[in-house]
């Protein structure tokens, strides 16, 4: 009697009563899958991601965290149909609760794979740090991987509920041919964008100039590439031009080229211009900012009316305003030398010859206009 009855409660007649067995007996097992979460959510699952944050990888912590909510509500799911399995239900309703069952596991299981091929997951960090790729691309693949999740979760589904697709992904196949043929430009400027994202020719901010346009990169997407010119007007060029025409990076020189011919009046013995010749080069050489390796200062033409002497060096700046100030340096530097030696520039003109009521010759030197 003892055995059976604690504190007046009959626990055997409660047990092998049959509305107990039909609603409490499943009830309990809900409620025991329901704690069973509690505990994981609380005190396993925190303790997992507190272990693996020790450790140097970070993919291991990652992969806890993105599957932390479909693990917690797959177990109350499976509580779920543990509980409605227990039930006396007939054959229509336990094909149709393993089906729900099915179906909400592909769905789960479809959420914590796209966790992990989200933007800020770990697959996104890793290819960035080994595979070297750029940001945009990244996001543009977890898409892809997220679109080919959801896809395989679709299927998966129907298949589960008795639908045919074989037609459906057959469907598929004919509409992405359509929408091929319909989007064929559209495509060829998202590969267009792939391939300057992967090959990476410019930047954002780099100075670019190619046959159709000139400026600063401002923004690079996968249909089009947004530049800058230097008159403020934003361009807009589809990524299929850039990617088959030449691509002329200024940002990533150098060094940066300075040329031109210096044309001298004939004036004085041949010493005075080799003297002058040697102290431009000797200028050019002692400057910091003029490159050391390709100084040039040669006589390179005899001319008429001048002697031309070539310029030709490079500075280690490539801004262009530090350009302008270093090459402006130079132009004063070499205005002095000419003017320590007496040297003006050539003015083209012509010489004129006449002849008076004497018989004698006057020559004129006349500037052209």
């Amino acid at each position: 009697m003892i055995g059976r009855w604690y504190l007046g409660f009959d626990y055997i007649n409660v047990i092998s009563n049959p509305l107990f067995q039909s609603i409490g007996i499943p009830l309990l097992i809900f409620l025991g899958f329901w704690l069973l979460e509690k505990i994981l959510g609380r005190y396993l699952l925190p303790l997992i991601g507190r272990y693996t944050s020790q450790t140097n990888a970070k993919i291991d912590t990652k992969l806890v965290m993105a599957f932390v909510k479909p693990i917690r509500v797959l177990i109350l799911v499976l509580g779920v149909y543990t509980a409605l399995m227990y039930l006396p239900l007939f054959n229509g309703q336990d094909l149709l609760v393993s089906r729900f069952f099915r179906s909400l596991v592909i769905i789960i299981i479809a959420w914590g794979a796209s966790g992990i091929a989200g933007t800020d997951s770990v697959l996104s960090d890793e290819f960035k740090q080994k595979l070297h790729l750029d940001s945009i691309l990244v996001v543009f693949f977890l898409n892809v991987v997220k679109f080919i999740i959801v896809a395989l979760a679709i299927v998966l589904i129907a298949h589960e509920w008795d639908y045919d697709v074989n037609g459906f992904i057959a469907g598929l196949g004919l509409g992405g041919l359509a929408f091929a043929l319909a989007a064929k430009d559209a495509l060829a400027n998202i590969f267009g964008g792939i391939v300057i994202i992967m090959e990476k020719p410019f930047s954002i901010g780099d100075w670019i100039q190619t046959s159709d346009v000139e400026g600063t990169v401002e923004e690079i997407s996968f249909r089009s590439t947004r530049f800058r010119t230097f008159t403020q007007a934003l361009v807009t060029v589809p990524n299929s031009n850039l990617a088959n025409n030449p691509i002329t990076n200024l940002s990533r020189m150098g060094k940066r080229q300075i040329r031109f011919t210096l044309s001298i009046d004939y004036a004085g013995p041949r010493g005075k211009i080799e003297e002058f010749i040697a102290e431009i080069r000797a200028v050019l050489k002692s400057n910091p900012a003029i490159h050391p390796q390709t100084i040039l200062v040669y006589l390179e033409t005899i001319n008429v009316n001048s002697l031309d002497i070539l310029l030709y060096f490079f500075t280690n700046t490539t801004n262009w305003e530090e350009y302008l100030a270093v090459k402006e340096q130079i132009n004063y530097q070499i205005m002095d030398i000419m003017a320590a030696k007496h040297l003006a520039l050539a003015a083209p003109g012509r010489i004129i010859y006449s002849e008076n009521t004497v018989g004698e010759k006057l020559i004129t030197d006349q500037a052209t206009e």
